[in-house]
């Protein structure tokens, strides 16, 4: 055959082959759109707004207007949903129900009529606080509304009050909801309810892409929410004032946040009443449908619910087993480059630190190592090289161990590879300053690597330690799931001490306005390691390995109550350096305006049932709706 007649059949062969070809594009095309279909979503960047606004107070008519001029004026620059701060048609000041009758109104009712004009208009979703009365209770509440082109979609009565709402509104009665949009799924919380992971990681449970806060905050709040985002991948936007109402100042650092915990936009910032900022400050940012589906929310598959059985019980205000004196603690953090699988090395090198750095801080009361202190993460090692480190959990480990803090006369907390009946175990183990076995901890949520070879643990205790209270301890990734620490608190852990092997692979460094914080945190500080001593109210030490090969980040060191108000200062290390992180601390602050015993009285463990049921009822239950 000569090269034309070649082409000719090549040509006569593509025509024959061609609706072949157009079929299969068209159905890939068709498979596509089903599936978007499916989901219900339009996977665009959605475009959002916080609106940073200050209303007159008890004026609803006045901020009415207001807020719908600036509500008009996000979406005319393409704002698909926006949300304004707490009790933004009335103010947040009232001194008793008296003093807010006149501004209470049903929901749906006049307000939310307006304001569903809007929303129907410009095919858009609103968000804002406002004071709500039950028809048939004649109770009144603290609440925020969701308005769609359809109308109100939902609403949400706020569940932890703080002082000022407690005058006049009732608790939340009703668990946090989540609501079907065009957007994604929404749902919102209220201000204090940040201080409470529970809230937020209700609305993750059962399916939240997009949180939103209106607020009226000073500081506590609007600082929790990279967490809150990162702990359940959340989109946030917080909503908050940038002025003072009756002496209280709001700061507004209104801000939306990735569900990494990335701060995406802020805006202004005020830090007193000499500096109000009275004029509306809007800001703007994009949702992406794609990211709804993120790990951070991918983690939530790996709650353990059967754990965390604790998190219903309300023992408050008689629980007589909690410590009730205040013990003074200095405590150390050793901060080390670990010889991977090298178990002799890594013990001469701890021996090392802990003589050259004791004789530097006498009076050291504890001392806390990494996660697997003597071996590293065992990353990518064959299951016999892994078991072949293991032992027994009173080994020669344990006896080396033992006999350092004997010598010493301090407890330490250190990491290993246990073994126990053929089964392998990420472990800590807690040592009292005579070198007696005080307790262990198996590690209960395990990363990916650490499925391959560990068995995961079955419960979260607490130890009672003479000298220094009562300390619970958890290991690594736990820090991912706010449960582990929510139960410690619940039994009352008056410090928590977590070894880790963190080279950055979750969380991530604080973003939230320095400002922010009366006594700022380091820069290095790590957002999910802060979590834990907030979110427990319980002094919180992180031990973390520095450099090798596997690029650990160091920053070791004390997560305090509340460096917002001027209690306490966060401390932590180096992250390229070893090193002893030394400090000192007073376990309980029991005069202070917020602390454990407040934490656990002002919980709602009634509306904190998703988090302790099994996952498949939760799933269940979101396919139901």
């Amino acid at each position: 055959m000569n090269y034309r007649g070649f082409f000719v059949v090549l040509f006569l062969l593509s025509l024959v082959l061609l609706p072949f070809q157009t079929n299969a594009v068209t159905t890939k095309v068709v498979e596509i759109n089903d599936q978007k279909q499916e989901e219900g979503v339009d996977h665009s960047p959605i475009k959002v707004a916080s609106i940073q606004y200050n209303p007159t107070s008890k004026k609803p008519n006045k901020n009415i207007k207001e807020l719908y001029r600036e509500f008009e004026k996000a979406f005319k620059n393409g704002a698909k949903l926006a949300v304004a701060p707490e009790m933004a048609t009335t103010g947040y000041m009232f001194e008793n129900r008296e003093d807010i009758a006149p501004f209470v109104e049903q929901i749906p009712g006049p307000t939310t009529k307006i304001f569903r004009k809007l929303a129907a208009e410009y095919d858009s979703y609103i968000v804002f606080g406002m004071p709500e009365k039950d028809a048939d209770s004649n109770l009144y509440y603290n609440s925020s509304v969701l308005i769609g082109p359809e109308g109100l979609v939902g609403k949400y009565r706020k569940m932890h009050l703080w002082e000022t709402d407690a005058y006049w509104a009732a608790r939340g009665d009703a668990e946090v909801e989540v609501y079907d949009t065009e957007l994604g799924k929404v749902a919102m919380n209220i201000c204090m309810d940040s201080a409470y992971y529970e809230t937020a990681r209700t609305a993750a449970v059962k399916g939240a892409d997009i949180l939103a806060f209106p607020t009226n905050s000073s500081a506590q709040t609007i600082s929790a929410l990279p967490a809150r985002a990162q702990q359940n991948g959340l989109y946030i936007l917080s909503a908050n004032r940038s002025n003072t109402e009756k002496g209280f100042h709001m700061v507004g650092a209104s801000a939306i946040w990735s569900p990494h915990g990335e701060k995406l936009a802020e805006a202004p910032y005020s830090p007193d009443a000499e500096n109000d900022i009275n004029e509306t400050k809007t800001i703007y940012g994009y949702v992406n449908p794609d990211h709804y589906r993120n790990e951070n929310k991918e983690m939530l598959g790996e709650r353990r619910p059967e754990l965390y059985k604790e998190l219903s019980q309300f023992i408050q205000p008689w629980d007589s087993r909690a410590s009730t004196e205040s013990q003074r603690v200095n405590a150390m953090a050793l901060q080390y480059s670990p010889i991977l699988g090298d178990k002799k090395a890594n013990q001469k090198k701890v021996h090392r630190l802990i003589e050259e750095e004791i004789s530097k801080a006498k009076d050291t009361d504890l001392i806390v190592l990494p996660e697997l202190s003597f071996t590293g993460p065992v990353t990518g090692k064959s299951i016999n090289t892994i078991y072949s480190l293991s032992e027994r959990d009173k080994g020669k480990t344990f006896s080396f161990m033992s006999k350092l803090a004997k010598k010493h006369k301090v407890n330490i907390v250190y990491g290993v590879i246990e073994r126990e009946n053929n089964q392998l175990y990420n472990s800590a183990i807690l040592l009292n300053e005579k070198g007696e076995w005080k307790g262990k901890y198996r590690k209960t949520h395990l990363d990916n690597e650490e499925k391959r070879w560990a068995t995961p643990g079955d419960s979260l205790p607490v130890f009672n330690v003479e000298g220094l209270g009562k300390i619970g301890l958890l290991i690594g990734d736990d820090v991912r799931f706010p449960e582990s620490s929510g139960v410690l608190s619940s039994k009352r852990a008056d410090m928590i001490a977590v070894p880790v092997s963190w080279s950055g692979e979750y969380s991530g460094y604080m973003e939230i306005n320095p400002n922010l914080s009366e006594n700022q945190y380091p820069d290095n500080a790590v957002v999910l390691w802060d979590a834990v001593a907030i979110g427990a109210q319980a002094y919180t030490i992180f031990a973390n390995f520095v450099g090798s090969e596997q690029g650990f980040k160091g920053s070791s060191g004390l997560y305090t109550l509340d460096p917002l108000y001027g209690l306490d200062q966060p401390v932590t290390g180096s992250s390229k350096h070893e090193e002893a992180v030394t400090f000192e601390l007073n376990t309980i602050q029991a005069e202070h305006w917020f602390n454990q015993e407040k934490l656990l009285q002002s919980r709602h463990p009634l509306y904190y049932e998703p988090l302790i049921q099994n996952q498949n009822i939760i799933q269940n239950s979101a396919e139901a709706k």
